[in-house]
């Protein structure tokens, strides 16, 4: 019965979705920029349940709660370094991005910074690397749960849901994409906070019976952080650094209608993701005080299964088709912008809007149906996101800081169409890669600092021809 009632919910809510991004195809033809960020006009209202909706996909509630059922309070400084980042870039970078109307952080960093199309389109990658994954994490996630709850092969799911998200994003670009999160946002709010309460009631609200149930089990060690200090930092700055460099969070700052709007509500959403992921990893735990011999990938839903209702059940099959189709969604778009911005447009004559437009919904589809494939070979959710996180996090941030940071003009603004950094197209160049490989092979800490020095040396010894020119003019004065 069960597994009828999954499939039902499942194909309602779909066609649901689907028949709401019908009604914003005209707009989004209107031109590459509509399709890509709106045209800079979304109000308070859409940026909040879109940046909530993005953030709370299935690594939220399933990857921590089975990360939790593994590590326990360990898992936290992850946690506190991914989700609090989003309330760091509310507070530093949201309102700073919001007055641009570029369509990717790869753009901005040309534009702004570096001035050289190579960076962008190594920025580009970067940045791509931390959406597919995501767009896997959602699909791979969903086919997991769903395997759980049926007992059939979740292949046949998770290639239905990609196709879902994959026309819906296609169909009506970003407009599409806010307006679908707005309404998945309300909805996996209030079911987040109806679901939580009905796990909470395992341990009566009290983490003191929960140390004591985990000591039942043998599982005292969950609530304790037996690891360094080197890698609770290790672990902030991977969450922290992959979240600041994130496209699908600048790129929503970019449609804003104004700062203020961009940066309430990522400080809210962001808020509002510490308190929602920590309650899924503690419900990890309360699992293994439960159940130590469960599955840590199916903890979550043995509790579903076997403590709960089937009205429980399903319900939670929502809460997590909500997180994970909204998520997918907002990524797979991201994805498929940054891809044509920074991969296509630098490297082509000029192509019309109309073109860019078509050429963007082949991507979609392209960049959705490799990312689901591609999930298939990572062994958890959390793995996937982190190794992105590094990548992207340890290459991009660096530079974007060093280059914000060290301007020619001090007491400039940064404006559209002028740059105004003293870090040269080699130093990017060098800085971006270094920072990447680096922090993959040694961690992520060692990347950001190689990544730092080598951007600064590297634009001392070979400074852009432009900066070279005007300081011998100085001299020759």
């Amino acid at each position: 019965m069960l597994a009828t009632w999954t499939w039902i919910v499942t194909v309602v809510l779909s066609l649901f979705f689907i028949g709401m991004s019908l009604r914003f195809r005209k707009k989004s033809k209107e031109s590459f920029l509509q399709f890509a960020i709106a045209g800079g006009t979304l109000p308070f209202f859409l940026l909040l349940f879109t940046d909530l909706a993005t953030i709370m996909g299935v690594g939220n509630f399933i990857g921590h709660s089975s990360k939790g059922f593994e590590t326990g309070i360990a898992n936290i400084p992850f946690i506190i370094g991914e989700q609090g980042a989003k309330i760091l870039f509310a507070l530093l970078f949201a309102g700073f991005a919001a007055k641009f109307t570029y369509k990717s952080i790869a753009e901005l960093l040309n534009d702004l910074i570096l001035r050289d199309k190579v960076s962008r389109a190594i920025v580009g990658v970067l940045t791509s690397a931390i959406m597919i994954a995501w767009i896997g994490g959602q699909a791979k996630g969903m086919g997991q749960l769903f395997s759980v709850f049926t007992g059939t092969d979740p292949l046949p799911l998770i290639f239905f849901f990609t196709a879902v998200f994959i026309i819906y994003t296609t169909i009506g670009g970003m407009l599409s994409v806010v307006w679908t999160d707005f309404i998945q946002g309300v909805l996996l709010l209030g079911i987040a906070i109806w679901f939580y309460i009905k796990v909470y009631a395992k341990i009566d609200f009290s983490y003191s019976n929960l140390k004591i149930m985990l000591a039942e089990v043998n599982a005292s060690h969950l609530t304790q952080i037996d690891i360094s200090g080197w890698e609770v930092v290790t672990l902030f700055v991977t969450g922290c650094f992959g979240v600041l460099a994130a496209q699908m969070y600048w790129q929503r700052c970019f449609a804003a209608e104004n700062p203020k709007a961009a940066s309430r509500a990522m400080l809210y959403s962001g808020i509002g993701a510490i308190i929602f992921t920590i309650l899924a990893s503690v419900s990890g735990m309360i699992v293994k005080a439960l159940n130590p011999d469960v599955e840590s990938a199916n903890a979550v839903s043995w509790l579903i299964l076997n403590e709960m209702t089937q009205f429980t059940a399903l319900v939670f099959f929502i809460l997590i088709f909500l997180a994970a189709i909204s998520s997918a969604s907002s990524l797979l778009h991201s994805a498929a912008i940054v891809i044509v911005n920074d991969l296509v447009i630098p490297f082509s004559r000029e192509i019309k809007d109309a073109k860019l437009i078509v050429l963007s919904k082949w991507v979609v589809v392209l960049v959705g149906v490799f990312s689901t494939l591609a999930a298939n070979y990572s062994e958890s959710i959390i793995s996937l996101f982190s190794f992105a996180y590094t990548l992207t996090g340890g290459g991009v941030v660096p530079v974007l800081i060093v280059g914000l940071l060290w301007k020619k003009r001090k007491f400039e603004k940064f404006e559209m169409g002028s740059q105004n950094s003293r870090v040269s197209v080699w130093g990017g160049r060098i800085g971006l890669l270094s920072g990447a490989i680096a922090s993959v092979l040694f961690g992520i800490l060692w990347g950001v600092l190689i990544s730092v020095l080598l951007t600064i040396i590297v634009s001392f010894i070979l400074p852009n021809k432009t900066d070279l020119n005007r300081t011998l003019e100085v001299e020759n004065a």
